[in-house]
């Protein structure tokens, strides 16, 4: 029997070309269209993640500054959280005539006031009582960076600046206590205690209250023609009283003279700098005209009584008013815009 044969078949393989100078260029271009078809595809793909990570990204970012948003001024959020994003990025609370008013600033007031009344007064703020001292406060600090904000913008204009000199002079002074002085580790713990505020954050409190009061000073020409007014009634007739002083005064048109008497403090006693002044005289010794370290006036100071611990004095006040005007003035003419509603009225002075 004759077995059946098998056909095989025969793969037909082109011999390769022999590769020469000649022909080089035409197998590179041959193996380079070979590989495009790889090479397209996922280049068109990653094109298109790209697309899409750019339009994710967009929303995400539209989708954070929205809640950012809602949660800064509808919500009115003071956590630390959004207290933290507002001094990263520098959104406004307020404008004071065409200066914006930066979030972090009010909310640095609002939260230190909040912490001392949790912490030092026991104050529950989620009971009647703590929501009313809650607008309170809100209203304070809103008043203070409005305030704050306006008066840089003068000193910008006038050339008025605070050096680190006078941030440290402020705080050696606050070091000064009727228990004597404490050292700069317990100042900073007690204030980080008391008002849950940062030595660096304390700091920038500081230079921001020296360039108001510098301010207030800079643009109070009557209180400054009044102080050289008293000074000249003194010096021509050295036995006038204050009381005399006063009513000379008064009687010039400087209606807001105000006279008064400290009474007994102790010598550590913070108050603008008066009692520190008193010390240095003699008793019944007048000093010259100074100015407030609470940036609310000049003072001339007569030492009445003193012992080792306690004096007194007897004073007369200039205040200031030209900077408080200027601010009433400036939202009685619709300049001051708040971004936030706060309930307790606006019409508590702007610069408390």
């Amino acid at each position: 029997m004759k077995k059946p044969s098998l056909k095989k078949r025969k793969k037909q393989i082109e011999a390769p070309t022999r590769i020469t100078n000649e022909t080089v260029a035409e197998h590179r271009e041959q193996i380079l269209a070979g590989g495009r078809k790889f090479k397209y595809p996922h280049q068109y793909e990653r094109h298109r993640l790209v697309f899409n990570v750019i339009i994710i990204s967009v929303v995400t970012l539209v989708l954070l500054a929205i809640v950012t948003w809602w949660q800064l001024y509808p919500a009115q959020n003071t956590s630390t959280f959004f207290y933290r994003v507002t001094r990263i990025v520098p959104v406004p609370v307020a404008v004071v005539d065409g200066a914006q008013v930066r979030y972090s600033d009010y909310l640095m007031a609002l939260n230190g006031s909040l912490h001392y009344l949790e912490q030092s007064e026991r104050l529950n703020l989620n009971t009647d009582d703590g929501k009313r001292q809650r607008e309170y406060v809100k209203r304070q600090a809103l008043n203070g960076a409005i305030a704050d904000t306006y008066a840089a913008r003068i000193a910008k204009e006038e050339g008025v600046t605070v050096t680190t000199a006078e941030v440290d002079e402020v705080i050696n002074n606050s070091l000064n206590t009727v228990s004597g002085q404490i050292s700069q580790d317990v100042y900073d713990d007690s204030t980080l205690s008391t008002l849950g505020y940062t030595p660096d954050e304390y700091r920038h409190i500081i230079e921001r209250s020296l360039i108001r009061q510098k301010v207030a000073y800079k643009v109070d020409k009557k209180a400054t023609a009044a102080k050289e007014a008293a000074a000249k009634a003194m010096a021509s007739k050295p036995s006038l009283s204050l009381a005399d002083v006063a009513k000379q005064l008064q009687s010039q048109g400087y209606m807001n003279v105000q006279i008064g008497s400290s009474g007994l403090v102790p010598k550590t006693n913070h108050d603008g700098g008066l009692t520190q002044t008193a010390s240095k005289l003699q008793k019944n010794e007048r000093s010259e005209f100074i100015r407030s370290t609470a940036g609310d006036g000049y003072y001339l100071v007569e030492l009445t009584d003193t012992n080792d611990k306690q004096l007194s004095y007897n004073f007369i006040k200039i205040p200031l008013t030209a900077f408080d005007d200027r601010l009433k003035s400036l939202d009685k003419n619709n300049k001051i815009t708040e971004y936030i509603d706060i309930k307790e009225p606006k019409s508590q002075t702007l610069t408390k």
